[in-house]
């Protein structure tokens, strides 16, 4: 079944009033704080919708509340059973220090048709490619490189590759030099940097590496959207993390996961921009009026879209 239209705008304006929220703290060096005023208000929002909400992708467990936790129940409960997954502000240090690149996010589908899964790393790779058949997390960097730049009828050296700036990553940065591929190494935010590979504007041919589990299922409810391939396999190394993940119906704790294993069925994503990055522009103040831009997807009615929106200060 396909999410109801009306949740378009409703979550809107969840990501959206999280971001507003969230940029009082820009600059303030507190990502703490940053971090809470997001959460608040997108808590505050989701409480609104008629809908019996899940938070399945979240910030930790019930101990660490206020977070939006695990297992948290949201919204009025009336109205159709969802599962939710958030990100209230991706890119805590940009936010806190004004970096470009902080966003809200969220995504939503229906009941049981986005994984759920503990918060650990994940190792993820993507690319708008349409099969496993030209890039493959089991492939070597090399041949991933080589068979991508054969489908798109490129050389390697014209190819540019997104991953997070990391010393776990050295072996990797380093064959891709070796290849003479053009990085673009990232400090955070890998909702959005997995997401440039959506369009050719913004000149990123694959993303790839190890960073956040959560953000990896939020930035596949949004490729499915594109059409573009991901695949993703969560690195549980603690004996903590491999408990809490067999709790969670995990059995097999070495799976790769392709992208219609970790969303099934309709989903909406919105990323609200906090401060201006490759995806959205950051929240600007003009004339007592505060404009916002989101991108904004909905796989059953495909809709792909930066949506700008405007409100009064002091509105309620």
């Amino acid at each position: 079944m396909a999410l109801d239209k009306k949740f378009e705008n409703l979550f809107l304006k969840v990501s959206t009033q999280a971001a507003i929220a969230s940029n009082n703290f820009v600059g303030k060096k507190n990502k703490d704080h940053a971090d809470k005023a997001a959460v608040d208000a997108m808590r505050s929002e989701l409480n609104n919708i008629n809908m019996k909400g899940r938070v399945v992708i979240g910030e930790g467990e019930l101990d660490e509340a206020p977070m939006l936790f695990i297992g948290e129940k949201l919204g009025t409960m009336s109205g159709p059973e969802l599962d939710i997954a958030v990100d209230p502000l991706e890119g805590t240090k940009f936010a806190a220090y004004n970096l470009p690149g902080a966003l809200s996010v969220i995504s939503v589908a229906e009941k049981n048709n986005l994984f759920n899964a503990p918060e650990t790393y994940m190792n993820k790779i993507s690319a708008n490619v349409p099969n496993d058949q030209i890039i493959d997390l089991d492939f070597t960097v090399r041949k991933n490189i080589h068979n991508l730049a054969d489908f798109k009828n490129k050389k390697p050296e014209n190819l540019t590759a997104c991953i997070l700036n990391r010393p776990r990553h050295k072996e990797i940065i380093d064959e891709l030099i070796k290849m003479k591929v053009k990085l673009k190494l990232i400090t955070d935010g890998d909702v959005s940097g997995a997401l440039l590979v959506t369009d050719e504007k913004y000149n990123v041919d694959i993303f790839l590496g190890i960073g956040g589990g959560p953000e990896g299922v939020l930035a596949a409810s949004a490729l499915d959207s594109f059409n573009c391939f991901f695949q993703g396999r969560f690195l549980f190394e603690k004996d903590n993390d491999k408990l809490r993940a067999k709790n969670m119906g995990i059995e097999d704790l070495n799976k790769k996961y392709f992208l219609n294993e970790i969303v099934t069925g309709d989903t909406i994503f919105c990323a609200t921009g906090i401060t201006s990055g490759e995806l959205v522009s950051g929240i600007k103040i003009e004339n007592n009026t505060i404009i916002t831009d989101t991108l904004i997807t909905h796989k059953s009615t495909g809709l792909k879209k930066n949506i700008k929106a405007k409100q009064k200060i002091n509105a309620t």
